[in-house]
């Protein structure tokens, strides 16, 4: 996100941040775990959320739907902040404004 868009945000696990157009790989292994891989010469890699058991696990696109988060928070015009949250039983992207 460079020049005039906005900035978008991700919660990653141990409360850090990660901008979203600094991911460039994102894997979910079958227990729900997420992690990226950040745009850098040493490939680091961060988890965003740590699998669970399987009445507690993300569904399966869990990480096609952060994708589709960010593209929709990007054109909002502002910087906003995505992190994953249970509700209601299950598990969802939420964005908000920073």
């Amino acid at each position: 996100m460079g020049g005039s868009a906005p900035e978008v945000w991700i919660s990653a696990g141990e409360g850090d941040l990660i901008r979203a157009d600094a991911i460039v790989v994102l894997r979910q292994d079958r227990t729900g775990r997420l992690t990226v891989q950040l745009r850098d010469e040493a490939k680091v890699s961060v988890p965003l959320l740590e699998g669970a058991s399987s009445d507690g696990r993300p569904p399966a696109d869990f990480h096609r739907q952060l994708v589709r988060m960010i593209a929709e928070v990007a054109d909002s015009g502002s910087a906003q902040l995505i992190s994953a949250r249970r509700v209601d039983g299950g598990w969802r992207w939420i964005s908000e404004p920073l």
